[in-house]
């Protein structure tokens, strides 16, 4: 009786610290996204001041009704979190609630109306990431729907073609006009697409890891593997061409490639994949006129400053206006660059905040895709791995292409900076992104 009461006890009290621990552990991480939220909106609500000061002279009236939108949205994330994942990385939102709310710091000094817009898709966007929390209480969920979402991510990628739905803006064919709402579908698309290219991978692995000649370690995969890469590098084609878009195009047949690569372990697929985008952008910029004048610029914007090379010229202007500090929030003149809410607001906060704002923004870009990786370490199978891995490349890859386009390291793309610039579809796309990379982190830390 005694020797049982002694074995049993040990385990007892192991358990209860145990749980005493999980608790306390899970408590700091959500008393942290705490903090971090309240410096986040202190961060948001001084620039929102500066900038009215720089701009007006004036402290803005509706100062006290934008604080408090930014403490109920702010918190009514952090109690949707704390509610449901509990476990949750702590610095995901707060870095995601800063972007954002630095974004909407530059839109209102651009363009109020749209600053309005903004920040009604900014509570839908919060909205959005609590229906993801609440919805999706199992990563693993997603993997069931796999061929439904890979359905409705290609007929989204599609819809945008269809006649009297589709609305070409500045010659790009990526938006949809439904009733009093614009969009682009494409951002729902890159994430349903993205939960399939995972699901599918990891299922067929083996299959499309698998070398010619058996166990003999050959660098060539077996014909019937490449059939996926050659089927997403039309689709990408099809995009590029049909929709006259590159920057989407590259992202998600980007996003397949290195899911397919992390999937299978196979540096050649990340070659081959190179390859056949790069002739397929070549040809395209033969056959197609905006493909070749996106490259064009690229190369010597200052020929064509007055014409097609005008926002990339102004772009680079604003840039080297902001030197080190920046001419100061409010004191700058990046409205002179064209479509700069949306297409070049990295721009405009180059010249009012300086390198280093920019420096800022890159950071908090780098934080997210570390607590993204972290996540996808963490992870509890394999499908919530290869998935966490693929949105963290989504939102890592998609900042970079557009703040390297700005600063003339790539061509540039069109798409949106996540969280920052204007653009309502975009905006709740990434925060659902957010959501689930949060729900897979929870499980991870449980």
């Amino acid at each position: 009786m005694s020797s049982g009461n002694l074995l049993t006890t040990p385990d007892t009290e192991s358990s209860g610290w145990r749980t005493r621990l999980h608790l306390g552990s899970k408590n700091r991480r959500r008393s942290t996204e705490l903090g971090l939220l309240i410096i986040s909106i202190v961060i948001t609500v001084s620039a929102y001041i500066i900038a009215a000061l720089g701009k007006t002279a004036t402290i803005p009236g509706n100062i006290v009704p934008i604080l408090v939108a930014l403490l109920v949205l702010s918190l009514t994330a952090h109690v949707g979190t704390r509610i449901l994942a509990p476990n949750a990385d702590p610095v995901m939102l707060p870095i995601a609630s800063l972007l954002n709310g630095l974004g909407f710091v530059m839109i209102t000094r651009l363009d109020y109306h749209e600053a309005i817009l903004q920040a009604l898709w900014s509570a839908v966007g919060v909205f959005g990431y609590l229906l993801a929390l609440y919805f999706i209480r199992n990563s693993s969920i997603l993997d069931r729907y796999r061929y439904l979402l890979g359905v409705a991510g290609i007929a989204l990628l599609m819809m945008p073609l269809v006649p009297k739905l589709g609305v070409n803006i500045s010659g790009v064919r990526l938006w949809i006009h439904l009733g009093p709402l614009t969009f682009q579908p494409v951002e729902a698309a890159k994430l349903m697409l993205a939960i399939f290219f995972s699901s599918y991978f990891v299922e067929k692995r083996e299959v499309l890891g698998h070398p010619i000649g058996g166990d003999k370690k050959v660098t060539l995969v077996e014909f019937r593997a490449l059939g996926p890469i050659f089927a997403a590098w039309g689709i990408s084609l099809l995009i590029m061409t049909a929709e006259r878009d590159v920057g989407f195009s590259l992202l998600i047949f980007l996003i397949f490639i290195i899911t397919l690569w992390l999937a299978t372990s196979r540096k050649t697929y990340l070659i081959l994949g190179g390859v056949l985008f790069g002739l397929g952008t070549i040809t395209a910029s033969l056959i197609f006129y905006h493909v070749r004048e996106r490259l064009i610029v690229w190369f010597n914007p200052w020929k064509y400053a007055t014409t097609i090379g005008y926002q990339l010229i102004q772009g680079q202007f604003a840039l080297g206006f902001g030197g080190v500090g920046g001419t100061g929030l409010g004191r700058g003149h990046p409205t002179i660059i064209p479509v700069v809410a949306s297409d070049y607001i990295f721009a405009a906060i180059g010249e009012e905040m300086g390198l280093l704002g920019t420096t800022a923004i890159v950071f908090a870009f780098l934080l997210i895709v570390g607590a993204g990786l972290r996540a996808a370490l963490r992870a509890r199978n394999d499908f919530s791995k290869l998935l966490a891995a693929s949105f963290t490349a989504i939102i890592g890859l998609q900042s970079f292409f557009i703040m390297a386009g700005i600063v003339r390291l790539l061509p540039l793309t069109g798409v949106t900076l996540p969280f920052v610039a204007y653009g309502g579809s975009s905006l709740v796309a990434n925060y659902i992104l957010i959501a689930v990379l949060m729900r897979i982190s929870h499980e991870g830390n449980s």
